[in-house]
């Protein structure tokens, strides 16, 4: 099954766009969404409801997510067992 995603192009070729109204992702918000790509792959969950959830802000580093996903390890994780080991 092969899966075509096709981008709508048009709206990066407006040339009244300046550089002012472009946006970038900060260390924070890169993080986050590993963070969400990770957790979705442990909890076999789908990714795309989390990121629409994400809260962005502007700040000096760029965009960054106001509520990040959190993931939790339990005490009989294998992570642990490994370090007490």
């Amino acid at each position: 099954m092969k899966f075509i995603i096709i981008y709508n192009l048009n709206i990066f070729s407006n040339k009244q766009q300046t550089k002012e109204n472009n946006m970038q992702l900060s260390n924070q918000a890169i993080g986050a969404l590993m963070l969400a790509l990770q957790k979705s792959l442990m909890e076999q969950t789908d990714i795309v409801p989390v990121l629409q959830g994400f809260m962005l802000a502007h700040s000096d580093n760029g965009l960054v997510v106001i509520n990040p996903p959190t993931v939790s390890v339990g005490a009989d994780s294998d992570f642990e067992q490994e370090i007490e080991q």
